[in-house]
């Protein structure tokens, strides 16, 4: 009986260690990080991009960045995460960027991320709509992000960084921009006082990604929202809210703020000011920040992978009477400029129809948490769908990396038509690209997943 008592105290013993142990929070890895950030150089000469029509602006507030982070397991891998405060690039721009970047690092080409935080109020670096990419901001872009990410890959530390991640949330600042209008159109721009409800959802996530240093300090910040980036608080060229969040949030707690672009094709913000906007990203991530908890990161790698897609087949009537119809109801004044723009783009596309080409997809992993890179304005569901199929409980999405391939939307969106269906330098690609994307995503990381 002795021995049983002694047997069953053991058990007991070692049932309240092990309960104990899993109570406790994971132990933060060290791992090392550097970061660093270089101003793009811009003047009121430069044609903004993010309109239908050129403009140009005078003056700027805030500055356009391009933000370098580089992360590294020592002997478990290391990738480069970079945001540039630009509408969007292409790969002809991008591809010799990231050869350099992976050859000065000595990575893969696979293990370099670079996003743009899509921004509408910088210089143009895609010719799309009205205008054409200028070409000598592009190649200012070009050499900060090298810059940037041969800085950050000089100030990686000693091994005393440790990541901390939480997912936070701020479910004020966008909403579905796709209303349904009682015309049976979607809503762009104009009025919409006969709304009827939004045709799609909304992502409130907010993940921060931060790495500490000893002093528990932050020494880099990743976090990641899915909003349209537009909004000024004066005028001129702006980072907008997203970007001024995290200069500010730099100011106030040091370190550096990288700014992730979520899938937000169909996300924009209809009511608040760029200034309110500002002030709600920041408490978000405060909030969130303060909130982090160690993870401990066993590995750090990526995958990118090439993706095929068709050049859509369009009619060029129904084309011309969808967007006639929507501008002259409701783009006032500058109706016939606009129709007379998306005319022109189809002219563009009309003998590329069917032609193939190629982009690419990503996945970086940082222990346990995943953040995937689509090349476009991909909407919102399908991030969602790429989230809630990922293998990897923290999965998140950031669009418009590595390239350019204008927007995705889901087959319901083409149903419903609107403009981020209507055929143009800005949506092209045959109709269940998004889902095909999407499939070709989840597969990507279910077998990064495996290579555990």
């Amino acid at each position: 009986m002795r021995a049983r008592s002694c047997l069953a105290v053991a058990i007991a013993l070692v049932v309240s260690a092990l309960s104990a142990a899993a109570d406790q929070p994971p132990k933060p890895t060290a791992v090392r990080v550097g970061s660093a950030t270089v101003e793009l150089e811009a003047d009121d000469g430069m044609v903004i991009g993010g309109g239908i029509l050129p403009y140009k602006v005078k003056g700027q507030e805030g500055k356009l960045r391009a933000v370098a982070t580089v992360i590294e397991k020592p002997g478990a891998g290391k990738v480069c995460v970079v945001a540039c405060d630009v509408l969007m690039l292409n790969r002809d721009l991008l591809d010799p960027v990231t050869e350099e970047v992976a050859k000065a690092l000595k990575i893969p080409e696979a293990h370099v991320l670079i996003n743009c935080t899509h921004t509408h109020h910088a210089p143009t670096t895609v010719t799309i709509h009205g205008y054409e990419r200028d070409e000598l901001f592009c190649r200012r872009v070009q050499k900060a992000i090298v810059k940037g990410a041969k800085d950050a890959d000089a100030k990686l530390s000693a091994g005393d960084a440790t990541f901390h991640f939480r997912l936070g949330e701020e479910s004020s600042v966008g909403q579905n921009s796709r209303l349904l209008l009682k015309d049976n159109s979607i809503f762009w721009i104009g009025p919409r006082d006969d709304t009827v409800r939004p045709t799609g959802p909304f992502d409130p996530e907010l993940p921060v990604l931060a790495f500490r240093g000893a002093n528990d300090k932050p020494l880099a910040v990743l976090f990641n929202h899915s909003t349209h980036t537009i909004g000024v608080r004066t005028s001129g060229r702006s980072p907008s809210f997203y970007g001024l969040a995290a200069q500010e949030l730099e100011a106030e707690l040091g370190g550096t703020f990288l700014f992730l672009e979520g899938a937000s094709g169909s996300t924009h913000n209809l009511g608040s000011t760029a200034t309110e906007n500002t002030l709600r990203i920041k408490q978000a991530v405060k909030d969130a920040l303060e909130k982090t908890a160690p993870r401990p990161v066993a590995r750090v790698t990526a995958v990118k992978k090439p993706f095929a897609f068709k050049v859509r087949a369009f009619d060029e009537a129904k084309e011309e009477a969808a967007v006639s119809a929507y501008c002259k109801a409701r783009a006032g004044k500058q109706a016939e400029a606009y129709t007379d723009v998306f005319r022109a783009q189809r002219k563009v596309l009309a003998p590329k129809q069917g032609e193939e080409r190629t982009t690419v997809i990503q996945a970086v992993l940082i222990g346990d948490v995943a953040v995937v890179g689509v090349p476009a304005e991909f909407f919102t569901v399908l991030g969602q769908d790429i989230k809630r199929r990922s293998p990897f409980r923290y999965t998140y999405v950031a669009e418009l990396a590595n390239d350019y391939v204008g927007y995705l939307p889901d087959k319901k969106a083409f149903e419903l038509g609107g403009y981020q269906t209507w055929t143009g330098l800005h949506s092209f690609a045959e109709r269940d690209t998004g889902e095909r994307m999407v499939d070709a995503v989840v597969t990507m990381l279910e077998e990064l997943a495996k290579k555990q």
